[in-house]
């Protein structure tokens, strides 16, 4: 089998998704853009190849079940296998509205595209991460999905209310235990863990990456710090965990 890293970063033509498929590219894995409009996904490709990096863009919109199983055929027909998956995909929609008044249909959307998708496009390919020695699936959640810092008045996200990204967050978290734990019980190969970026100047969620700034957002680069170390490490020893630069995030 080959030794080469395949892997594939979910909502990479922009944002954190770009940056991490970029440092992965520069750390010499062939990185696998998955992008919902493929002509995007195929620009920021584009400019990575022009780097000098192993990258290729695929269509793959992770709402869409059968947009995954193309996905799926297209990496297996021409790699064979995949070593590393990064859920980055995922967006909010509830635009900080309080639990009491958020609407249904926001909710619906980021649960969809959050944990319906990711769950979804996770399972699909998991006959290709385990034809693989040992591989990695890092879900990008966030401290934000955290019931214990929700209720740690120190904690930074303790006045924020996002009650439908919260919890869909939370809900990955709930995937990424379980999941982590089942491999791990059945003497599966490949860890599952899930990564906190912290509030990165990017324009997720409706908001400009300047605004974000203004709220004392890091960079893009501080907020893929802990994926890409992870991604980079040589062992594959730690799984269920949920972790950001400063180290372990509390559940």
């Amino acid at each position: 089998m080959s030794t080469k890293t395949i892997t594939l970063v979910t909502g990479a033509n922009r944002g954190m998704g770009f940056e991490i498929a970029k440092e992965l590219g520069a750390a010499g894995q062939t990185v696998i853009l998955g992008s919902r409009d493929l002509i995007k996904g195929q620009a920021s490709a584009k400019d990575l190849v022009a780097l000098g990096y192993d990258a290729e863009a695929i269509q793959l919109d992770i709402t869409n079940s059968e947009s995954i199983g193309n996905a799926v055929k297209t990496i297996t027909n021409k790699y064979g296998y995949l070593s590393i998956l990064i859920n980055n995909a995922g967006a909010s929609f509830d635009d900080f509205n309080a639990a009491s008044a958020i609407k249904m249909d926001a909710i619906r959307k980021e649960f969809d595209l959050n944990v319906f998708g990711t769950i979804d496009n996770t399972q699909q390919f998991i006959p290709l991460l385990k034809k693989s020695n040992q591989a990695k699936i890092i879900n990008i959640s966030s401290m934000m999905g955290s019931l214990a810092n929700a209720m740690n008045p120190e904690s930074s996200v303790y006045n924020v209310s996002s009650m439908g990204y919260q919890a869909s967050k939370a809900a990955i978290n709930m995937f990424t235990i379980q999941l982590g734990k089942e491999f791990k019980n059945n003497h599966v190969p490949i860890t599952v863990n899930a990564i906190d970026p912290g509030l990165v100047a990017t324009d997720f969620g409706g908001t400009s990456a300047q605004f974000a700034t203004d709220m004392g957002a890091h960079s893009v680069e501080i907020g893929v710090a802990r994926t890409i170390e992870l991604a980079t490490s040589p062992t594959n020893a730690i799984t269920a965990t949920f972790s950001n630069i400063d180290g372990e995030v509390a559940w």
